[in-house]
């Protein structure tokens, strides 16, 4: 199975909203049996909290089930129990790297890598406001690493 850890800075807006679309692409293409899907913070601020509402009403909005859950941080455990961690934005990645330490192993990606717009970053919705646009960078992000994963035939 492949487990993948979505990664941004509360663990209310991005990453939870990836966490999501991702179990329901995977349940779409029936994998969900070969894919293990979750999310982390790099921060300790939203730590317990449920998802923030903006997220919530976008899931709705996109007919995208999800579930209560609370806020955790990753810890460096997560680097050897994941195959992907997946962060949202630049800042993401070097607060996780504080975390992990060195990624030797080559699992840490931005979620836009497996894009046409490699490189790029997730705006954080919890300041811009747009869920619509986070959503948007979401979705495709998590169906190019469902291509990806399959490209690299990780799910056989």
């Amino acid at each position: 199975m492949i487990k993948v850890l979505f990664i941004c800075h509360g663990n209310i807006c991005r990453s939870p909203m990836a966490e999501f679309v991702m179990k329901h692409i995977t349940r779409k293409a029936h994998l969900e049996d070969k894919i293990y899907i979750s999310s982390a913070a790099t921060s300790t601020e939203e730590l317990g909290n449920d998802i923030h509402y903006g997220t919530r009403q976008q899931l709705k909005q996109m007919s995208i089930p999800f579930e209560k859950r609370a806020a955790r941080q990753v810890t460096r455990a997560d680097y050897r129990e994941y195959d992907y961690l997946i962060a949202m934005d630049e800042n993401n990645l070097r607060n996780l790297k504080r975390i992990i330490g060195a990624d030797s192993e080559g699992k840490v990606y931005k979620l836009l890598d497996f894009t046409s717009r490699k490189g790029r970053n997730i705006a954080d919705p919890w300041y811009t406001g747009d869920f619509d646009q986070t959503y948007s960078d979401v979705a495709e992000g998590c169906a190019g690493l469902l291509e990806h994963l399959k490209s690299e035939n990780l799910l056989s």
